[in-house]
């Protein structure tokens, strides 16, 4: 599913991780308000658990601690639970 008001390849994009799938959410870097509600759903998502990742090339990934609006691809994994 894709949430946003644009769909282009160029835009950065966040990817959240469930047991249903995925979201994406694709905003427009040059968008003052569309940055400000992704930073938003960054804080929302990792204040709940989520582990938030870069995309460094093909199939590496750097974990990041802080919203950075021109990072082609941010993904969102919920956090492990042990039994």
């Amino acid at each position: 599913m894709i949430a946003g008001a644009q769909k282009d390849a160029d835009m950065p994009r966040q990817i959240v991780m469930d047991s249903m799938g995925d979201t994406r959410f694709e905003f427009n870097s040059a968008d003052a308000a569309a940055v400000t509600e992704a930073l938003a759903r960054f804080k929302q998502l990792t204040d709940a658990g989520f582990t938030a990742a870069v995309r460094k090339g093909s199939g590496s990934s750097e974990l990041v601690r802080h919203f950075d609006p021109t990072v082609d691809e941010t993904l969102f994994f919920p956090r492990l639970r042990g039994g």
